[in-house]
Formats: structure tokens, sequence, C-alpha cells
């Protein structure tokens, strides 16, 4: 199978890559460095990052990526990135095209797709207004409710999971000395587990509490001196939260406060319904850390006081991670049991088997 794989960059992540490959000239080289760094490596299938020479990878959203591989190649003038992807497929006689950034490159994409394409597929964990996906031979997504969303607008949907990224395996074995760390999103998607996470900061008093929040647009407008003159206050975070706050943290710097972690705390975007399972989760546990998450219906190897803990409310948010601190042995074993699950169940080998199975019934 000749695999293209095609994903994107977060905004707030864009910094991070481009100081680390400063130093780099070739697309090759800028490449390399980004998938070194594990962004997103959860959701990249077996033979991307076993480099195989019937794989092809890229952030399609990368400009400073996009156009090196566009000069490298002599391609003229200004070419569009969708021009540039198009023809990085063409290039590699893709036969199946694994997009996770489709909202960038919908159905109009999917119809400029090369000859030599058979099959397009895509991943999409949230809705997405109007995007219309239909042209791809399914939608992949873990969350049944996500899922149904794009059932009910036309589209052919399957299951399909992220995997435990091996590189996980060289954190989380020393001493953990940040008893709770939060990094993910705050924004108007997230008012439940914003509750909840200005629960958690007022333990910052008697416990070490990290939150690495990618805070939305909005929200720094709001925090902002001429945010402050505008009627934005229901987009600031609370003080508990804002005292404490740190910047986000992506790749390997994610596995490593994780790793430095007793406690990771989780909180499902509010669209997700009971689904359970985002990215978080399986990060958390791969790096060894004990998951405190929102209850609600998890995937296999996430079970309540057997491989995670969880909550109903934000009050109780905040009881369960004391209790699981007081008896930190205990709470020990179930993240070492959890991480065993992660690592067994959602392997890289299991993941590349599905995909290929996938392929094959689509």
């Amino acid at each position: 199978m000749r695999l293209f794989q095609n994903s994107a960059l977060y905004p707030s992540y864009l910094p991070r890559l481009n100081q680390l490959a400063a130093g780099t000239q070739s697309f090759a080289e800028r490449r390399r460095v980004f998938l070194d760094d594990r962004f997103g490596a959860s959701h990249f299938l077996q033979p991307v990052l076993d480099g195989s020479p019937e794989a092809f990878f890229t952030n399609g959203d990368d400009e400073v990526l996009q156009r090196r591989w566009a000069r490298e190649q002599g391609m003229s003038g200004e070419p569009t990135l969708e021009a540039i992807l198009l023809a990085q497929i063409e290039h590699h006689a893709t036969e199946v095209f694994y997009n996770l950034d489709p909202v960038r490159y919908p159905s109009a994409f999917v119809a400029k797709l090369p000859g030599c394409v058979k099959k397009a597929l895509c991943w999409r964990a949230a809705p997405s207004g109007n995007a219309d996906f239909t042209a791809y031979r399914a939608v992949l997504g873990n969350a049944p409710s996500i899922l149904d969303i794009w059932r009910r607008n036309g589209c052919r949907v399957e299951t399909f999971f992220p995997a435990h990224d091996p590189v996980m395996e060289e954190y989380g074995h020393g001493e953990r000395p940040i008893d709770v760390a939060f990094a993910g999103g705050y924004s108007r998607h997230h008012r439940v587990r914003a509750k909840t996470l200005e629960q958690v900061a007022q333990l910052a008093d008697r416990r070490n509490i990290v939150l690495c929040l990618d805070a939305s647009r909005l929200t720094r407008l709001a925090e902002s001196t001429i945010g402050r003159l505008l009627p934005l206050r229901q987009h600031r975070r609370p003080d508990a939260i804002a005292a404490i706050a740190r910047p986000p943290v992506f790749g390997r710097a994610l596995y490593e406060l994780i790793g430095s972690s007793k406690i990771v705390f989780n909180g499902a975007i509010d669209m997700a319904g009971t689904n359970r399972g985002n990215m978080r989760c399986f990060e958390t546990m791969g790096c060894g850390a004990l998951l405190v998450s929102d209850a609600g219906s998890y995937p296999a190897g996430m079970q309540e006081g057997v491989t995670i803990k969880t909550y109903d409310t934000p009050e109780q948010a905040v009881e369960v991670i004391s209790r699981s601190l007081r008896d930190w042995a205990r709470s020990a074993e179930i993240a070492a049991h959890g991480r065993a699950r992660i690592r067994e169940i959602y392997s890289k080998d299991v993941q590349w088997k599905q995909f290929g199975d996938l392929v094959g019934r689509v």
C-alpha cells in the first residue's frame, strides 16, 4: 500500500516547531524534526514512523515545510498549499490518502486527487459546521456521538483509535514531583471543563498544580489590557486559574510534563456527549500518570477504579484527586495497570493492522 498521510499543526505549536527546526534547510530535515518531537504521534501510522519508502507524510498547512518541497521539486511561481499537496500526492503515486485535516481539505479537494489514488479516508473527532466530507470513502473517529453527526450528514463512518506511541516508554520512570497536571484547551467549547479546572486550581495552596492552557483567541483578547475595557468578562479565566496558568505544551514537552506528574486531570469537550477517550487519555496513560477524567462511556482498557479514576461533578473531581494523592501507593498501581493496558490494546502494530483491514472493506 502506497500510503500518504497528511496532518496539520496547531497555531500555538508552530513557534515550538520553528524553534526546534531553526537549523534546518530542507523539507526532509524539517519533517524529521517534527516527527521526532512526536506532536500528534498517536495518530501517525506505523509506516510513517518507521520511515517506510512506501509511506509519505506531510503537514499540508505548514507553509515553510511545503514551500521547501515545492522549491526542491522545481515548482514554478508561488503555488498554493493545495497545489503543492496535490503535486506531492501525484509525485508519490499514492494509492491510499489518509487525511487528518479534512476541514482544510474537504470533498472539493478529494475531487481533485490524481488518478493513482484509489481510496481517500479522513479522521475527524469534532463537529465541523457545514464541512462536507462525503467524497471520502469513510470518516474515521473514536467517539460514537461525533461519528453519528457525520453519518447523518451522508458520510460513511468507521471506528478507529489513536495508538500508544512507543516513545512514551522513555517517560515517567522517575520521581513525579507534580501532584496534578492539566494540558489542553480553554475556550467556549469547554464550559464544564472550565468549571472543574477552577475547582482543581484551588488546590494550589497545598499541592503542586500545573495548568498548561491553550487559551482561545477570545480568551486572550478578554484578558488583554484592551479586552478588559470591553464586555468580555465571561471569556476571562477565573482568578484561581489565571494565577497559576502556564503556556501550552506539546510534543515531547507534553510527554515530559505527564511523566513528571502523579495525576493528569482531563475533561471532554462539551460536544462529546457521554463519549470519552480523547487524546489526553491515551497520552496520560501511555506516560504512566493516573488519569482522572469525567465519567462517561470509555473505550476498552479505560475502566473506573481499575485503570483510571473518574468523577461526576467539578466538586467530586477535587475529592477524587485528593483521595488518590492520599493513597498514592494504590493510585500508582492503577496508573501502572493503565499504562500496561494501553500499551497492549492500542499498539502501533494493532493500529496499522486495523487500518489495513479498514481500507480493505471501504
